[in-house]
C-alpha cells in the first residue's frame, strides 16, 4: 500500500514568488510614474516660457512709441550673459494719472518681464535682439553674446531655463520671432 505523502511549504514558495513579481511589477510603475511627472513638468515650463514670449511680444505692440523697429529700445544688452544679471533696474511709476513714455513704459516692460522670468522658470532669463538665424543650436546664453549677430531684420525673443528634473544644469531654450 503507498501511502501519499503530504508536499509542505509550497503554498509559501508560490507565495514569495507572487510577492517578488509584484513588487518589480510596482517599481516598475513607479518609475513610469516619475518619468511622466518630468515630462509634464518639462511641458509646463515649456509653456511658461511660451507665455512669457507672447507677453512681452504684446508688451512691445502696446506701446508703439517706443517699438522696436523704430527705436531699438527694447532691445537688451545680449554682450552680457544673461545669467549674471542682477535685480532689474529701477522702473518708472507709470500710473493712469502721471503716464509714461515710451522709453520709460519700456524700461518698466523689460524690467517687469525679467522680474517675470525669474519668478515663474526656474533659472529663467531672456533677451530680445536681432538675429539672422533663429535656430540656435546651443542654448546657452553665455556663447556668442547669446548667439544674437544684429543682422537682419528678424527680432528674436530668447527664453532660457534651467530644467534640472531632466538632467542637472540642462538649459532650455525657445526662440520666437517678433512682427510688430
Amino acid at each position: 500500500m503507498i501511502k501519499n505523502k503530504r508536499q509542505t511549504g509550497f503554498t509559501l514558495l508560490e507565495i514569495l514568488i507572487t510577492v517578488l513579481i509584484l513588487s518589480i511589477g510596482l517599481l516598475g510603475l513607479a518609475g513610469l510614474q516619475v518619468s511622466g511627472m518630468k515630462s509634464n513638468h518639462n511641458a509646463y515650463l515649456h509653456s511658461q516660457a511660451t507665455i512669457l514670449g507672447y507677453d512681452i511680444s504684446d508688451r512691445m505692440r502696446a506701446n508703439p512709441g517706443g517699438t522696436y523697429a523704430a527705436t531699438a529700445v527694447y532691445t537688451v544688452d545680449t554682450s552680457v550673459n544673461p545669467y549674471t544679471v542682477s535685480a532689474p533696474a529701477t522702473t518708472a511709476n507709470c500710473s493712469n494719472t502721471t503716464g509714461c513714455t515710451p522709453a520709460q513704459m519700456t524700461n518698466t516692460d523689460i524690467n517687469q518681464w525679467r522680474v517675470d522670468l525669474a519668478e515663474q522658470l526656474p533659472g529663467g532669463m531672456g533677451v530680445i535682439c536681432i538675429d539672422s538665424d533663429l535656430t540656435d543650436i546651443n542654448p546657452t546664453p553665455a556663447t556668442a553674446a547669446a548667439d544674437c549677430d544684429n543682422v537682419g531684420t528678424s527680432i528674436a525673443i530668447k527664453i532660457w531655463w534651467n530644467d534640472a528634473r531632466v538632467a542637472a544644469g540642462t538649459l532650455k531654450l525657445i526662440t520666437m520671432n517678433y512682427q510688430p
